[in-house]
């Protein structure tokens, strides 16, 4: 399937990186999160990208016309650095359209402005580019498939360092709950679509709005309950979070690291060598 990726957005609360650069693109490790992301559904065989941008349209393009394998990727260096041998790739059988959506535009409206690289799409997916999870993403796609609903997102519980407070009609503190502790969930951001989900949205209308009150009222809105590790990159204090876990060793969401995997789904042939590549920075560039 298709995913698109919705990441033209500034993020105001990550002011420290996200006034030069679009907020999928602050890096988690050596990476931006938008690739941390890409990396997981390229993991469950989704590897054809339509990247909505917005916002710093000029910096997405440019990594991905420049990217460097040799950052996350063991290789060889010989002949004074004249010859480079890679051992795996990252993007080399990626596909992805980069699409501009406006610097100013809704998630609605990205989503319709790609809509024409949808055509011939039953299904596809999206995400917000802003958030990282270790979900089973073919079981929620399976889950989706038998519901047979026009549209599903991962419905998780708040990663929040907050308390909701319950009342009495007089004031009264009845209880105190950790966020992460109540019954309260949230969209976590990845989406399972079906074409239709385009009929239900109207020109400038924000997706989880007028759409999805649409989706609704008709009950074609699955949510996808998912209590394992969720976690959104909305402040600089979340960022820290989740390069500490990257530097442990320890990131959830690298199930392309897990024991025994190459990276690819289950039967895929094991990695090996790549030709030899002229030079480190332009081996993603000379394929395209």
């Amino acid at each position: 399937m298709k995913v698109v990726l919705f990441c033209g957005g500034m993020g105001m609360r990550l002011r420290e990186y996200s006034e030069t650069i679009p907020k999928p693109m602050v890096n988690i490790g050596y990476r931006p999160i938008l690739w941390h992301i890409m990396k997981y559904y390229a993991h469950y065989g989704h590897k054809d990208f339509i990247l909505c941008l917005g916002f710093g349209a000029d910096y997405v393009k440019n990594y991905f016309l420049n990217y460097n394998e040799c950052l996350s990727n063991d290789f060889t260096l010989s002949e004074g650095g004249k010859s480079l041998r890679l051992f795996n790739s990252d993007i080399d059988d990626w596909r992805i359209t980069f699409a501009d959506t406006g610097t100013t535009s809704n998630i609605g409206q990205r989503l319709k402005a790609v809509e024409k690289y949808l055509e011939n799409e039953d299904m596809f997916l999206a995400n917000y580019s802003d958030g990282l999870t270790d979900v089973p993403l073919d079981d929620q796609i399976d889950h989706f498939k038998r519901e047979d609903k026009a549209a599903s997102f991962l419905c998780v519980k708040p990663n929040l360092s907050c308390h909701f407070i319950t009342l009495s009609p007089g004031g009264v503190v009845q209880a105190i709950k950790d966020a992460g502790r109540s019954d309260i969930r949230i969209n976590g951001g990845y989406f399972v679509f079906r074409r239709d989900i385009f009929t239900y949205m109207r020109d400038g209308e924000e997706l989880l709005h007028e759409p999805f009150q649409r989706l609704v009222e008709q009950e074609q809105l699955l949510a996808y309950k998912y209590d394992g590790f969720w976690a959104a990159m909305d402040t600089f204090k979340d960022k820290q979070i989740l390069d500490e876990m990257y530097a442990r060793g320890t990131a959830p969401w690298e199930l392309w690291k897990a024991p025994g995997r190459s990276g690819a789904p289950p039967g895929s042939p094991a990695p090996r060598p790549m030709d030899t590549v002229p030079h480190v920075g332009q081996a993603a560039s000379a394929r395209r």
